[in-house]
């Protein structure tokens, strides 16, 4: 009997001020599992940055070629626009590569668009002049100058335009 009250008293003396080394062990692994999930949500969070900024320096950079490229577009344009009214040999290469041209731009995400008859908007277009137009609705663009890029949201570059006014 002796032997037992040893026993309950190496269990009470256990418990008196000296920690229990399973409890220290889980506190422990505890910390270091919300260190681990920790790291990984950062680790996470670093990837899906890394994508973004990834995916935001791409499009900048199409974006400066491609505004690069658009004056060509226009001279293309202007070459035709002087060409012969006999389409020959010369003008029709011109034009195969102008087309060229603007469906590689289309492919990457910035389509030509014709704003001719619509409605003039300060996002999609950049006033040049207003004209007295019998053709055309006061407000609404009676010709482009230098054709838009893009579409409402990803405009590459506004058309040039001129606008109808009202008849006097």
């Amino acid at each position: 009997m002796g032997q037992q009250n040893n026993d309950a008293e190496g269990n009470d003396a256990s418990h008196d001020g000296a920690p229990d080394p399973l409890t220290e062990a889980r506190a422990q692994v505890a910390e270091l599992d919300d260190r681990w999930r920790r790291a990984a949500a950062e680790l996470d969070n670093v990837r899906k940055r890394a994508a973004r900024d990834g995916a935001r320096e791409r499009t900048d950079e199409r974006i400066r070629v491609l505004s690069g490229w658009l004056p060509v577009l226009d001279n293309l344009e202007r070459a035709l626009e002087h060409s012969a009214p006999a389409a020959d040999g010369f003008a029709e290469g011109i034009r195969s590569i102008r087309d060229q041209a603007l469906a590689l731009v289309a492919d990457l995400g910035y389509p030509r668009v014709d704003d001719l008859g619509e409605q003039f908007d300060p996002n999609l277009h950049e006033a040049v002049g207003t004209t007295q137009s019998a053709d055309h609705k006061p407000g609404t663009v009676a010709h482009v100058a230098r054709p838009r890029y893009g579409h409402e949201g990803r405009v590459l570059r506004p058309a040039a335009v001129i606008v109808a006014a009202e008849q006097r």
